[in-house]
């Protein structure tokens, strides 16, 4: 049975009045990769804060490797961690060398790591310039490097690809893909959607504080029930096609001369698809089933219209003073 790294059983947290958490439960097991997806003000960032030990749950329980991250056990749970925040600073004064060589000494780690750690994120020709002539991409590998002391088995990482060149994002998913290989838990949040979905487990999507939808990229899909899109190319009117493909609830869409796109309900997408090669006129055929950027939109798009009426409601009940009634 795969261990239970992380387990949050309806964890909120409030500042003030303020609720940034509201009722989450999650559960991230070992050598699994979890997206943790949602917009400014989401709740990601406390919630790696709370899993971190830093603050603490005002409501519910929360178990990092079995024990209570902001416990007794708390300097030893931060040593089998890894972090990388999503705004890395360092001293500017140091070098990328000296950096690492503080940080294991942190993690009470050799210093015999340091080069490796450098040689695989890419900044071996760096190592000994000061991080104040670092780029904002060499500052990020650098971070990475720091996340990686002690070969921890849960690694917090915030948005990781910001500043990095499209070769080194290839880089980096490649070690995801490496660190999941050998057990290590991985949490992954991030805005930029495109590329993430094949490289984790399951997504959790919060909005406003709370937990709009968690699962693979399949439960999600079938739980959205968002249409695939066909795009295909034939000499075949729009119209013409949208009656032969109407008993199956399809919309068809005109891109470009021949080129045509339909929304397909997915239930419907074989017979879809039987229908199109049967015609014999079809060209050239695209098929695109829901994105993890289309269901993001779809859920965080639930959550804002909820937020929406729920305003209306209020306005509604309100008397001349603006007070609800």
């Amino acid at each position: 049975m795969t261990q239970c790294v992380i387990e949050m059983a309806g964890v909120s947290k409030r500042f003030g009045k303020l609720t940034a958490i509201n009722d989450v439960s999650l559960r991230l097991g070992e050598g699994e990769v979890l997206g943790l997806m949602g917009h400014n003000g989401a709740g990601k960032s406390t919630s790696m804060k709370l899993i971190l030990g830093l603050i603490r749950p005002s409501d519910g329980e929360l178990r990092v490797f079995g024990h209570d991250p902001s416990g007794a056990e708390a300097n030893d749970l931060r040593l089998r961690l890894g972090y990388l925040p999503e705004n890395v600073q360092f001293y500017e004064q140091l070098s990328g060398h000296e950096v690492l060589r503080y940080f294991a000494r942190l993690k009470r780690v050799g210093h015999g790591v340091v080069d490796t750690l450098l040689e695989r994120v890419g900044l071996t020709h760096a190592m000994h310039r000061r991080v104040k002539t670092y780029s904002k991409g060499m500052r990020q590998r650098l971070g990475l490097a720091q996340a990686l002391i002690g070969e921890p088995r849960l690694m917090l990482l915030d948005e990781p690809t910001v500043g990095l060149d499209p070769m080194a994002t290839r880089d980096f998913y490649a070690m995801v893909d490496e660190l999941r290989g050998r057990g290590v838990s991985v949490i992954l949040c991030s805005h930029v959607l495109p590329g993430v979905e094949r490289h984790i487990d399951r997504a959790a999507i919060l909005g406003q504080g709370r937990l709009l939808a968690s699962g693979s990229i399949d439960e999600l899909r079938e739980t959205a029930n968002l249409p695939l899109v066909i795009r295909l190319r034939t000499a075949q009117a729009p119209e013409t096609l949208a009656m032969q493909l109407q008993p199956y609830g399809v919309r068809v869409g005109q891109v470009g001369m021949g080129r045509l796109e339909l929304a397909v309900p997915t239930r419907a997408k074989v017979d879809v698809l039987r229908s199109l090669m049967a015609g014999g006129q079809v060209e050239d055929i695209d098929l695109e089933p829901p994105t993890l950027e289309s269901l993001y939109a779809h859920f965080d798009g639930t959550i804002r219209q909820e937020s929406k009426t729920e305003q209306v409601s209020m306005s509604a009940n309100a008397g001349p003073e603006g007070v609800t009634v």
